[in-house]
């Protein structure tokens, strides 16, 4: 029962994070399957990327139904982002241990309160006057220094990728978001099979639980945000990544 309620509440944290910033669950789950439950980091990192697969991949659906997602520039990036994630994990394991372990969490929290002071209120107007050149460029460019990062630090990809497609690439908040998730269910499925082959296959009932209830919740979090006004939406991702980043931050202390 404790199992399944740890499992829920992470779920919870990561579903919504997904459905409404495109948030990695991997960020959420396994400070918590690892605070709580004592499973070993590599299993429960496995089990978040597994728990992203669907969430993100239910999520971009929404989004994309609601004409919120860019495909051909998010594939352009994916690609990018997957192969310089490759080079940053190289240099990683060839230069001393840095001290940026907690640069996800607290860029959550930033980027969280940058939401609520500060909103995209970016049309599609706007954003879709970049040339299309233009844009393909754009997304090369942020798609190396995101999947270097990711490479080089372990963490942070979702978060990344919102920021620059709102604040560099000036995309919409939705639009956005949708792309960010059409990106992170790909990237989440590379990372979960090879921790799977590598690892073995993790805790079932662990695995199911996750899964379920971040998918449940990332559904939920993903139909409100589609319909909800550009300010809405902006002052309830804030909201969640605060607290989010908050609760991720209290976990790790605890721990």
């Amino acid at each position: 029962m404790f199992q399944f309620l740890i499992c829920f509440i992470a779920g919870i944290g990561a579903g919504l994070g997904t459905g409404f910033a495109g948030m990695s669950a991997a960020a959420v789950i396994s400070p918590m399957l690892i605070t709580f439950l004592h499973m070993p980091a590599y299993e429960a990192v496995g089990i978040a990327l597994a728990s992203d697969v669907l969430a993100s991949a239910v999520s971009a659906y929404t989004y994309g139904k609601n004409k919120n997602l860019d495909v051909r520039n998010g594939l352009v990036m994916m690609i990018t982002v997957l192969l310089v994630t490759l080079v940053g994990s190289w240099v990683a394991s060839i230069v001393p241990n840095t001290t940026m372990g907690s640069f996800s969490v607290f860029m959550t929290l930033l980027l969280g309160i940058k939401f609520i002071v500060k909103p995209v209120m970016t049309t599609k107007e706007s954003m879709n006057a970049v040339s299309e050149k233009k844009r393909i460029i754009q997304s090369v460019i942020c798609g190396a220094i995101v999947g270097f990062i990711c490479g080089f630090i372990g963490a942070g990809g979702g978060m990344m990728m919102l920021l620059i497609l709102t604040s560099v690439l000036g995309y919409e908040l939705k639009t956005a978001v949708g792309t960010s998730v059409f990106i992170m269910a790909f990237t989440a499925f590379t990372g979960a099979a090879s921790h799977f082959v590598i690892g073995g296959m993790p805790d079932l009932w662990c695995l199911v639980f996750c899964v379920v209830s971040t998918l449940l919740w990332a559904r939920i979090a993903a139909r409100f945000a589609n319909k909800a006004s550009a300010i809405t939406l902006n002052r309830a991702t804030g909201v969640v990544l605060v607290v989010l980043g908050a609760a991720i931050l209290a976990v790790q202390i605890f721990q």
